[in-house]
């Protein structure tokens, strides 16, 4: 029995990180999940085609895994948790292609194993895929390279300057040793992503002949000037004009970006029209209440406007998420929320009767950054819709966030340097 599950465009991209997805339970246990996976005998296979190269990964049992492009020279970077490359002779075979320049392996120090191809010309992520045997345990991760052009290229590789930063230097270059540290934090801004929802097609909710994407624009904006000014932080925006942005180009335009912070801003109404002030949702594998399901499908149903429909995957996804890949991320994103509702509420703003609520919203599922949606308030209530409406308590709003953006920055600071220690 053979499960597969692929990763097309919906989620394909020039840094997609990547999850083993659900097997049954008793694939898990002859999988030995949590044991360092090795390469089996049959290891690599790489095929050049007409328009690309694919290559394929045999593994004693499926890993986590992420896949990047990056530039000058073009290359491959493939991160896997964990796996033990033995004397990896199999990746021999990579080098026998005549766009393939060098191959190089290696263990980063926090354990992941790194593989990076150096191509001899533009190469882009068509789609990736983990294929997983159910019955014996095994995995193979499959990636199509499709050839692009430069111009294509320089759009999706990732700058490597943010790589290095977030990501490490080691194995990038023959002349990189493994151990070459990650640039300190300290090297560059944190980047906030602030995501204006909605927009072009999709008008979001609307009362009185007011657009949520237009109201969460001008919001976003405000936000992004504030935090300018104050100067702790660097600020990209998803969309800066009204048009429509896929729930995954957001998520992507993020990690292009180098986004540390992902802040998904909305301001929705309800059927019931009961609910009103500011609400933080965290990614949830269940709703923490029937608006938030309600809320949580809207959303998510924007992108079948453009005919993406991810929510096949959502439980199988939020189930890893939680389980693996979302460990280190879920207590900084929980604490993010914890602040943002201190500083709302330290400002004197209405805050919801539950101001921290949890959804599977598919844009909070980026698991490498602390992501949050904001709720700023709900259109259905008349009082909310005034706020949202009055440029002033605008100010007051995004001034309470940055507030709240930059105690939180300080504190995850402080722990990332003792958990270091």
């Amino acid at each position: 029995m053979i499960e597969r599950r692929k990763t097309g465009r919906a989620w394909h991209g020039f840094f997609a990180l990547l999850v083993l997805w659900m097997i049954p339970s008793m694939a898990w246990a002859q999988a030995g999940f949590g044991v360092q996976a090795r390469l089996t005998q049959d290891a690599v296979t790489v095929r050049q085609q007409s328009d690309g190269l694919l290559l394929q990964l045999a593994l004693t049992q499926p890993v986590p895994y992420r896949v990047r492009i990056l530039p000058e020279p073009p290359r491959l970077v493939l991160d896997l948790n964990t796996v033990d490359w033995g004397d990896a002779r199999a990746l021999a075979a990579l080098g026998e292609l005549a766009d393939v320049q060098a191959v190089r392996h290696g263990i980063l120090p926090d354990g992941w194993a790194r593989m990076v191809l150096e191509l001899g010309r533009p190469y882009v992520l068509e789609t990736s895929e983990q294929i997983v045997d159910a019955e014996s345990g095994s995995g193979r991760i499959r990636l199509d390279l499709r050839r692009a052009s430069p111009e294509e290229f320089g759009r999706l590789a990732q700058d490597e300057a943010v790589f290095a930063a977030r990501n490490g230097a080691g194995l990038l270059h023959p002349e990189s040793p493994a151990e070459t540290p990650a640039l300190p934090r300290a090297a560059r801004k944190p980047v906030v992503m602030l995501d204006p929802g909605h927009g072009g097609r999709d008008p979001g909710a609307e009362r009185d002949g007011v657009r949520e994407a237009d109201i969460v624009l001008r919001f976003s904006r405000q936000l992004r000037e504030v935090l300018l000014r104050r100067g702790t932080f660097d600020v990209a925006m998803t969309r800066d004009a009204d048009e429509f942005v896929s729930l995954d180009g957001r998520v992507r335009a993020a990690r292009a970006a180098g986004a540390d912070v992902f802040l998904s801003i909305h301001a929705d109404a309800l059927p019931e029209g009961l609910a009103s002030g500011a609400v933080f949702y965290l990614l949830g594998d269940e709703a923490s209440d029937a608006s938030a399901a309600y809320l949580a499908e809207r959303h998510d149903r924007a992108d079948m406007l453009s005919g993406v429909d991810l929510t096949r995957n959502t439980d199988d996804i939020a189930r890893v998420l939680m389980s693996v890949a979302w460990q280190d991320t879920a207590p900084r994103a929980r604490g993010l929320a914890e602040s943002l509702v201190e500083g709302v509420q330290a400002s004197g703003l209405r805050l919801h009767r539950r101001p921290i609520q949890s959804g599977a919203f598919t844009v909070l599922r980026a698991v490498d950054m602390p992501s949050v949606l904001i709720e700023l308030g709900f259109m259905s209530s008349p009082r909310d819709l005034a706020n949202l409406r009055d440029a002033d308590w605008g100010a007051r709003m995004a001034e309470a966030l940055a507030d709240a953006l930059e105690l939180w920055h300080a504190e995850d600071l402080h722990h990332n340097a003792r958990r270091r220690q």
